[in-house]
């Protein structure tokens, strides 16, 4: 499963963590050869070039991604964590050069029950940082449901064991309908438990999809997303934008109702506010207008978003851009998930500044 890198600098941080993965990645890819064999492939590794910034190859000049700051959702990855278990997995993403994991669930199916404290030392273990995860926003028909809304203590509770710095959410704020009033409520529930995450030292986030960027049923000249915004207070509710369900975002509703255009710039939300998007998921997509979403999801690297552009104008012209953000991978339903972490890594790890697309 080894391979050398075309980066120099992630070839070095490799080499330095492969010093101290060598007994956990041997067994990793005696489990996993299968799909290695398949990841380490010339077509899978090279992607394509469509030269509107997914540049590969060793050009010369800054990292577009900022150093220490390259995750993936494991939900990526869910197929391998609940056949495998987790420390397979964390094994390869070692190896793959990541230095972050995002939860969504810390349970590992049919591979076996496994406690907080055991996951926490593995992803150490393994040189990765659990920066975030993915937990219910409401379940009010299940009093106990692993939620914000139901159980808020024992969902901080867990992460605060596992260490966590961010603790959120990728249910869009429809607990109470699609009326302004019905998301100024839904603002109060994101308040509340942000001011509690707050308490314990972490960043209460929502992770955005489509939806979001709709407008309002009562309103139908305003979006949502600006209620969100407007209602919850920015030094208690984050975000992490999904880069490509903004896009896809931008193509379902850049017209109201009445079919009046109504345009927007994902990207300008963030510079407008940097602070508020701490967490961000790179996917990517080819584009495709008979498409409902506008886009079909792809690997990172084979599609035509141009998050190239995007990392750059974020981590360069923000304050603190290349040490507050955090970059999380992310693909719904890979074909193969391994061979999909491999290559976002990198691709990534391959953008350099100053060409097309900056």
């Amino acid at each position: 499963m080894s391979r050398t890198p075309k980066d120099p600098e992630l070839a070095s941080r490799l080499s330095r963590r492969n010093v101290l993965g060598v007994a956990a990645g041997a067994t990793a890819a005696t489990l996993l050869s299968g799909a290695a064999a398949q990841a380490t492939s010339p077509d899978s590794v090279q992607g394509k070039d469509h030269g509107h910034g997914h540049g590969h190859g060793q050009d010369k000049g800054r990292p577009v991604l900022p150093p220490g700051r390259l995750g993936i959702q494991l939900y990526s990855l869910r197929d391998k964590v609940s056949t495998l278990g987790f420390a397979p997995v964390f094994a390869e993403l070692e190896k793959y050069g990541y230095d972050e994991i995002e939860f969504a669930g810390y349970t590992q199916g049919s591979a076996g029950a496994i406690t907080l404290a055991r996951l926490k030392r593995l992803a150490k273990d393994h040189g990765l940082n659990p920066i975030g995860s993915h937990v219910g926003y409401y379940d009010d028909n299940n009093p106990d449901a692993n939620t914000f809304a139901q159980n808020l203590t024992r969902v901080l509770d867990e992460a605060e064991a596992l260490g966590l710095k961010h603790i959120g959410t990728a249910s869009g704020p429809f607990r109470y309908g699609s009326t302004v009033d019905g998301w100024k409520r839904a603002a109060e529930d994101f308040n509340t438990y942000g001011a509690a995450a707050r308490k314990r030292g972490m960043k209460f986030y929502q992770h955005n999809h489509a939806e979001e960027f709709s407008f309002a049923t009562d309103k139908p000249n305003v979006r949502l997303y600006d209620v969100l915004l407007a209602e919850t207070d920015p030094d208690l509710v984050y975000l992490e934008m999904d880069i490509y369900w903004a896009f896809s975002a931008q193509f379902r509703f850049g017209k109201r109702v009445d079919g009046t255009p109504a345009p927007f710039n994902p990207i300008d939300y963030v510079l407008k506010q940097p602070h508020r998007y701490p967490l961000f998921h790179v996917k990517d997509g080819t584009r495709n207008d008979s498409a409902r979403d506008g886009y079909d999801m792809t690997d990172v690297g084979d599609g035509d978003l141009d998050y190239k552009n995007f990392l750059n104008r974020v981590t360069s012209r923000t304050r603190q851009g290349r040490t507050y953000h955090h970059w999380q991978t992310e693909h719904d339903n890979p074909v193969d998930s391994l061979a999909f972490a491999r290559k976002s890594s990198e691709h990534l790890h391959s953008l350099r500044q100053g060409r097309c697309g900056d």
